[in-house]
């Protein structure tokens, strides 16, 4: 490890954010997003110490079924589920995915989905009248993530939940804030965006990871760095994502890169 010291102090770092965190809200009305990815690993660690230190119970954890999930990701979560004392609630947009009879690549017509889906698609400014079900096109990412994150906080009630995005990761999210208000519109409620580990850089998530025996997905161990729709991510390497050249090579590179060129529009919509 590079620095020992410094990576202990950012954890720390990490933590104090989390206990403000309780301190301004009930841990009842929070929730964690976890998707079994690197980064919202070390977020539920870091809330993890913070309660385990403080005689605190875990907040809940939801995760985005996109409906493209790696079986990897999947098992992953349920194998930690215990560990972190939490029990995770998987959320999805059934109302697209049965449109498309739940088959990556089919059409969906615009006109078969609910009300909701329809003004969530007008707000695209999308005009055709059908899209293939695809979670990282525009549309499909909109949907199956975004829409169907608002609708959670809308039926869950929480005031704010955890996520695990950097300042590093991508362009848009370089200005993101440790606390980052959301105010109500017709499209979701009024909340608060925790993001504990702005300031660490990928190299410091995986030397987190080995300092604190944090859990890896296995898909990290075979090469993959960034984790996505299952059709959409691939890897360019076997060597496991913390031995790749991170400082000199696309941490995302691995994605659809149609998506990672509208991450500004897809962030203004409410993209995490």
């Amino acid at each position: 490890m590079r620095n020992k010291e410094m990576i202990i102090k950012k954890m720390e770092d990490s933590k104090k954010i989390v206990r403000e965190a309780f301190a301004k809200y009930s841990i009842k009305d929070l929730s964690i997003a976890w998707t079994g990815g690197k980064d919202s690993t070390l977020v539920l660690e870091a809330i993890y110490q913070v309660c385990q230190e403080d005689g605190l119970p875990m907040p809940k954890c939801f995760c985005i079924d996109e409906g493209d999930m790696f079986k990897e990701v999947r098992d992953f979560i349920t194998e930690n589920e215990k560990k972190y004392g939490v029990q995770i609630e998987y959320i999805h947009n059934d109302d697209v995915s049965k449109a498309a009879g739940g088959k990556l690549g089919a059409t969906v017509k615009i006109s078969d989905l609910n009300k909701r889906n329809r003004a969530e698609i007008e707000r695209l400014g999308y005009e055709e009248d059908e899209f293939d079900y695809e979670p990282e096109s525009f549309v499909g990412n909109h949907l199956m993530k975004t829409a169907t994150l608002n609708m959670y906080l809308e039926e869950s009630k929480v005031k704010g939940f955890f996520e695990g995005i950097r300042w590093d990761e991508q362009g848009s999210r370089a200005n993101e804030t440790f606390f980052s208000p959301r105010e109500k519109t017709e499209y979701n409620p009024e909340h608060m965006r925790l993001c504990p580990i702005l300031h660490f850089t990928e190299r410091d998530v995986w030397d987190a990871h080995f300092e604190y025996n944090i859990p890896i997905c296995s898909l990290y161990k075979n090469g993959y760095r960034s984790l996505g729709a299952r059709i959409t991510t691939s890897k360019t390497t076997d060597v496991p994502a913390w031995e790749q050249d991170l400082e000199n090579t696309d941490e995302r590179g691995g994605r659809r890169q149609d998506k990672e060129g509208l991450m500004e529009k897809l962030r203004e919509l409410g993209y995490m």
